[in-house]
């Protein structure tokens, strides 16, 4: 294997407080697991797209590939080696030399509700402010609760957290997994997945490479998590069969029991106005086939022009 102190392996990541928590995270893993120092890992920052345009909502300037260009391009021409990725922001379709299919321990899957003034949705008045960029949130939040008032509220946690602050808004939601990370749980309210269904991928840390990079194939499989991986088949799947994209509200959760899967998704009309749920329980070898299964039944509910 080539990595090593004089040869270090190069992690391509976002700079956010989080994605830095994800690389170190990364980085961690791969020392203990290849037996290699520090310093035989370079964390490379690189700012996208979707980092830089803050006033816009991620529809408006091409979805959830504005966060992973530019790391994608930095592979390909080998300036790193792997990318570190939140994979509830990731596209279901890869460039072509690059693949992703090693997933670390999936965090708290649930969305968090957080407030300066208030601890759940029920609590706010009439006519709150709530602010979210998440199309899948204000499309759930639209469904219980069509009083409030949305706004469109973009950045990472400590940016969303000065603007509750600001008072730009009353709430906002956040992934738990995102807070547990940054050590910041104690902020949070939990909201259980019966009552929100969370973003497909939520709380998993996904690492893309080159296919034709051996050594990085071989480092990456030491660390890759099963479980996290079948659950993701499943949902990602159900992702790719709705064409899923920031243009369109779509939630989705697979869990395991043993050698089952539970998968269950729901699509929404954008202004909340319709929401359509489904569920399905099968092999977990099955995962990808029970996703792609459920989105045909999931279109063939929703009809012509169901997101608007």
């Amino acid at each position: 294997m080539r990595f090593s102190p004089d040869t270090p392996l190069k992690i391509g990541t976002r700079g956010s407080p989080l994605a830095l928590a994800q690389a170190h995270e990364t980085r961690t893993r791969l020392m203990d697991a290849l037996g290699l120092p520090e310093i035989a890992f370079d964390i490379v920052v690189i700012k996208t797209t979707g980092d830089r345009v803050q006033d816009r909502p991620l529809g408006e300037i091409g979805g959830k590939g504005l966060f992973t260009k530019e790391i994608e391009d930095a592979m390909l021409s080998h300036d790193i080696d792997i990318a570190v990725h939140s994979m509830k922001d990731m596209p279901v379709a890869f460039p072509d030399g690059l693949m992703l299919d090693c997933y670390l321990p999936r965090e708290d899957v649930r969305d968090a509700f957080i407030s300066r003034k208030y601890k759940s949705i029920s609590e706010l008045p009439k006519g709150a402010v709530m602010g979210s960029s998440s199309l899948r949130r204000r499309a759930q939040l639209a469904a219980v609760r069509p009083d409030l008032k949305l706004v469109e509220f973009r950045g990472n946690v400590q940016t969303r957290l000065r603007k509750l602050d600001d008072g730009v808004a009353d709430a906002t939601f956040l992934a738990m997994a995102g807070l547990n990370r940054l050590g910041s749980a104690d902020i949070a309210n939990p909201i259980e997945t019966d009552e929100i269904l969370p973003a497909i991928a939520q709380g998993c840390i996904g690492i893309e490479r080159r296919v034709d990079d051996a050594d990085a194939t071989a480092a990456l499989a030491l660390i890759h998590d099963h479980e996290s991986g079948l659950r993701l088949n499943a949902e990602r799947a159900l992702l790719a069969g709705l064409d899923g994209s920031c243009h369109t509200p779509i939630a989705g959760l697979a869990t395991l029991d043993g050698d089952t899967i539970t998968l269950r998704g729901e699509v929404l009309r954008p202004d909340g106005s319709e929401s359509i749920k489904h569920m399905m329980t099968g092999a977990a070898k099955d995962g990808a086939k029970i996703g792609a299964d459920m989105a045909k039944i999931l279109r063939d509910q929703m009809g012509e022009n169901f997101f608007g």
